[in-house]
C-alpha cells in the first residue's frame, strides 16, 4: 500500500480499518471506524480534503478525488463505493450504494438512503434525494427505494465489507 504525505498532510485512519496491499491514500484524507479500502482503489487528497465516516467502504479500482481548492469529497457512514467507480468533489451523505462503474462528479450531493446505479453517470450539480434510485447517462431518477431495498441493498453490502475486511487483517 501506499501511504503518502503531501504538503504536510498525512492520512488519517479511525479504529479497524483495513487497507489492501495496492491501495494509494495520498494527502488530506481521513476516515471513521470500521473503513476499508480495497485493491487498486485510489483516494488523492492532494488538491483539497477528502472526509469519509464510518463503515465505508471504496472497492477495488475505485477513484475518490477533488477539485483543486474548489470541491472537496465527502463520504457519510454506511457507505458503499463499488468496484470502478469514480466519486470526484462531491458530497455522499449517509447510507448510499455508489453502484459498480458509476461516476458522480463535481458539486453533486447525494442524499441519505438513495442508490447511484451501476454505470451511472450523476452529472455535475446534481443532487440525487433521498430515497431514490438515480440510473442512465445522464443519470435521472428512475425509482423511490422501499425500506426493505435500503436494508437489503445498502445495509447489507455495508455490513458485508465490515465483514470481508476481517478475513484479510
Amino acid at each position: 500500500m501506499i501511504i503518502k504525505e503531501l504538503n504536510g498532510n498525512m492520512p488519517v485512519f479511525g479504529d479497524n480499518c483495513y487497507i489492501a496491499e495496492n491501495a494509494v491514500i495520498v494527502g488530506e484524507v481521513s476516515m471513521g471506524n470500521d473503513c476499508s479500502i480495497w485493491y487498486n482503489a485510489v483516494l488523492r487528497g492532494d488538491v483539497h480534503f477528502i472526509k469519509m465516516g464510518n463503515k465505508v467502504n471504496i472497492q477495488d479500482g475505485a477513484v475518490v478525488h477533488c477539485t483543486y481548492k474548489k470541491s472537496p469529497t465527502t463520504i457519510g457512514n454506511n457507505v458503499s463505493v463499488g468496484h470502478n467507480a469514480i466519486v470526484h468533489g462531491c458530497t455522499i451523505k449517509d447510507n448510499v450504494l455508489i453502484g459498480m462503474g458509476s461516476i458522480v462528479m463535481d458539486d453533486c450531493v447525494v442524499e441519505s438512503n438513495s442508490i447511484v446505479a451501476a454505470g451511472a453517470v450523476v452529472t455535475k450539480g446534481t443532487v440525487v434525494a433521498s430515497g431514490t434510485i438515480y440510473a442512465g447517462v445522464p443519470a435521472k431518477k428512475v425509482k423511490d427505494i422501499s425500506q426493505e431495498l435500503i436494508s437489503d441493498q445498502i445495509d447489507r453490502i455495508a455490513n458485508n465489507y465490515v465483514q470481508y475486511a476481517t478475513w484479510y487483517k
